[in-house]
C-alpha cells in the first residue's frame, strides 16, 4: 500500500543517509522501522497487562509449596 506522509527534514535527511549505507530501498526502510515500531508497543501493552493482573496476587508462595520446594533441594550424596 502507498502513503503519503509528512515528517520533519533532519529526520528524512538521516533516513536518507541509513538507506545508502545499508543498501536497501526507502520503503524497506520505512516498512521495516514501523514494524518494529508497532512490535515494540505490543509487547508493551502485553506488559502493562501482566504488571495489572501481579499487581493485585500476593508474591508470597503458599507454605506447602515452599516446604516442597526445600525438601527437593536437600543435598543428595554422590
Amino acid at each position: 500500500m502507498k502513503v503519503a506522509l509528512s515528517i520533519p527534514d533532519e529526520l528524512f535527511e538521516s533516513a536518507e543517509t541509513l538507506v545508502k549505507r545499508l543498501g536497501v530501498s526507502r520503503s524497506r526502510l520505512y516498512a521495516t522501522a514501523l514494524a518494529d515500531y508497532v512490535a515494540k508497543h505490543r509487547g508493551r501493552k502485553t506488559t502493562e497487562r501482566l504488571n495489572a493482573v501481579y499487581a493485585t496476587e500476593s508474591g508470597r508462595l503458599d507454605p506447602a509449596v515452599r516446604r516442597a520446594q526445600r525438601r527437593s533441594l536437600e543435598p543428595d550424596t554422590w
